[in-house]
């Protein structure tokens, strides 16, 4: 009688298996330092003090990267920059009259030119112009940049956000996070490299938005809740699995270092090598993460341990929740942090622009909190704060359903978007639209050049941060993209 060995059980059945729960964590967020990419699969690896540096990062004599961080704050929909940051007193000298040059060619049917219905008020030393609806951003003039000539291709919300959070018009490529944590690595490996806060899943696109795309799953984003609902902001309710019923730290590290053999052995055994499929390693290592942030994750989300002071001067609500929370992960390590306004298009004001007072009254606070709380605790230097939406809106009024309406059809042809810190010069104006604010003039900025740029905060040489795929080398900024060495202080 013969004995036949019997061979493991199939790691992917293990995985299923195993982690009471942790594997569907691991799935839907990712987290943590970037795995070393072999030579062959043109990967990037982590850049620790045990390598060598990378091809990618900086070798410019001149400049010395300070940022280290990146908060994103997404007015998903569609800010109107002549509502906001680029005042144009043409349109109050012209307001009713005919659009020059005639009909602008938009999605919908447009009318004459509308002025602003907001107060325009110079701030600070720069005497930077800001609208009634930021006030509080506005105290913060001499610390923000605001960048007036940014333009996009496409109109549309679906096609815009991708553009703006992955740098393609299609759905597919790694968003601006998963390159950063790819190129970087973590600062904390018990957390997160990159977080997505938002009441809801935001927008129409949704989760291909923080897509790692063709990177290894380990650079995909960590999508976490800041709704409001629940009053208790118990970080417990707030990460679903993130503390296990069933089994302790003990019995999980055992599950997971099983897993750790059952590759190599599956691997051993199928392929001849001990070298482990990068895609079921990466699986691994997020569930490494999600084993980690057990211990750390808990105490990171708890914006009840803030000091009373901190918390009323984020103000109430989500995005306030969202910001407070984004100071807390920044300061822990975490690589990238984006906030988003709320699920659909909150911003896309097509029948009113007054309803940018709502939206703008739940934003300013504590957009301009978060610069100074990161001042506050010595982090503004090396976090870049970017903000902005896909795109901007029309400086005419909108027609449709048989009359008129007080409000702005998409505009991809020139918008505003500020920062600040991490090295960008605070208190001045970059580029322009032209008198109405309908399209760029002076200093043209793609969206590639503000990931550029961002990126080069970072000490990343944008056209070296490449990962091959498909037969091609890709990177964030396609073949485009300039830095902007003018915002750069």
């Amino acid at each position: 009688m013969s004995c036949v060995k019997p061979k493991p059980i199939d790691r992917r059945d293990a995985l299923r298996r195993i982690g009471g729960g942790f594997a569907m964590m691991s799935f839907a967020g990712m987290i943590g330092e970037s795995l070393a990419q072999a030579e062959s699969l043109g990967g990037a690896a982590a850049v620790t003090e045990s390598t060598p540096t990378p091809a990618y990062m900086l070798k410019d004599p001149n400049f010395k990267p300070k940022a280290k961080h990146v908060i994103f704050l997404f007015m998903n929909g569609g800010l109107s920059h002549i509502d906001s940051f680029d005042n144009k007193p043409m349109l109050t000298k012209y307001h009713g009259q005919p659009m020059p040059g005639g009909d602008l060619g938009h999605e919908r049917k447009t009318g004459t030119l509308m002025k602003s219905p907001f107060e325009f008020k110079r701030y600070g030393k720069s005497g930077l112009e800001v609208s009634e609806l930021f006030p509080n951003v506005g105290e913060c003039a001499d610390d923000i940049c605001v960048v007036r000539s940014v333009f996009t291709e496409i109109p549309n919300h679906e096609p815009a956000l991708i553009m703006m959070n992955t740098g393609a018009n299609i759905i597919g490529r790694p968003s601006m996070g998963s390159w950063l944590t790819y190129g970087l690595g973590v600062e904390n490996k018990n957390l997160p490299g990159f977080v997505v806060l938002c009441p809801q899943v935001p927008s129409t696109v949704g989760p291909p938005l923080w897509s790692s795309g063709f990177l290894p799953a380990v650079n995909q984003a960590t999508y976490v809740s800041t709704d409001t609902r629940q009053k208790d902001f118990d970080p417990y309710k707030l990460i679903p699995n993130i503390h296990n019923d069933k089994f302790d730290i003990t019995q999980q590290r055992k599950e997971l270092d099983l897993v750790k053999k059952l590759d190599a052995l599956s691997e051993s055994e199928t392929y001849g090598t001990a070298e482990a499929d990068p895609q079921l390693e990466a699986t691994i290592g997020s569930m490494e993460t999600a084993f980690r942030m057990q211990t750390e994750a808990p105490d990171v989300f708890d914006v009840r341990k803030e000091s009373e002071a901190t918390i009323k001067m984020y103000g109430e609500g989500s995005t306030a929740r969202g910001c407070l929370t984004a100071a807390r992960l920044i300061e822990k390590g975490v690589r990238m942090v984006q906030v988003y306004y709320s699920m659909g298009d909150p911003w896309d004001a097509h029948s009113d622009i007054q309803l940018h007072r709502r939206n703008a009254k739940d934003s300013d606070q504590p957009f301009a909190a978060l610069i100074k709380d990161l001042k506050a605790r010595g982090l503004l230097d090396e976090t870049i704060i970017v903000c902005g939406s896909e795109f901007g809106r029309t400086p005419v009024v909108e027609l449709g359903g048989g009359g008129t309406h007080a409000g702005r059809d998409h505009n991809p042809h020139g918008f505003s978007m500020w920062l600040a810190g991490g090295g960008i010069k605070g208190g001045m104006t970059y580029g322009a639209t032209d008198d109405f604010g309908w399209k760029v003039v002076d200093k043209p900025v793609h969206v590639h050049d503000i990931h550029a740029t961002i990126l080069y905060l970072m000490g990343i040489d944008h056209t070296k941060l490449t990962f091959r795929s498909s037969g091609r080398d890709f990177r964030l900024t396609d073949v485009s993209g300039n830095v902007i060495h003018d915002i750069i202080g």
